[in-house]
């Protein structure tokens, strides 16, 4: 008798299990509700620019500084890839990015931008896994290249995330890091 649960258990794990059930039942609508482009793409088709829009966000999240959404790098790359890439690297991004949305079909059933964090972090993980034993010629390090390029080199990335200060002071050499924290100058 002593392994059976008592009625409080039981209610608490019928409890757990219908909250368990109802997140995940109501999760994909609020990820789909945060994939919504604030911005029209012009080389990647939307769901193509809505897979990318999540990708940056995880690879550069919001903490206490804005994130890769913020500043807007998902529209940087797309507007990069139409000018700046050359059509190698502009097919091998929207096919990476076709990818992501295949194995995510293939492996959970839904789409990427559906997926929560936690499974669209593991796709990622595999892909930076790949992309690390070909470098040049993977889409992930493409796209991640981009992302950290767009966000440094965006105003919120330069300002917000580094604390940049065009006009730094005079120098002064071994200063402890913690008297200046994320600063950097040209």
């Amino acid at each position: 008798m002593s392994n059976l649960p008592s009625r409080r258990q039981a209610l608490f794990g019928a409890t757990l299990s219908f909250s368990a059930l109802w997140t995940t039942l109501s999760l994909p609508s609020v990820a789909m509700a945060q994939t919504t482009l604030s911005w029209s793409p012009k080389v990647l088709t939307q769901a193509q620019a809505q897979v990318l829009e999540v990708a940056v966000d995880l690879i550069i999240p919001a903490t206490d500084t804005p994130g890769a959404r913020e500043a807007g790098v998902a529209r940087f790359i797309d507007r990069a890839m139409g000018n700046f890439y050359d059509p190698g690297q502009v097919k091998t991004m929207r096919d990476g990015l076709d990818r992501m949305q295949a194995d995510a079909e293939a492996a959970y059933g839904a789409a990427f931008v559906s997926l929560g964090a936690g499974r669209q972090t593991e796709l990622l993980t595999r892909y930076d896994a790949e992309a690390t034993r070909q470098p040049l010629a993977h889409f992930f390090a493409l796209i991640r290249h981009a992302t950290l390029l767009g966000f440094f080199t965006s105003e919120t990335g330069a300002t917000k995330t580094l604390r940049y200060d065009p006009f730094p002071g005079e120098y002064r050499g071994c200063v402890p890091l913690k008297e200046i924290g994320r600063a950097w100058a040209t």
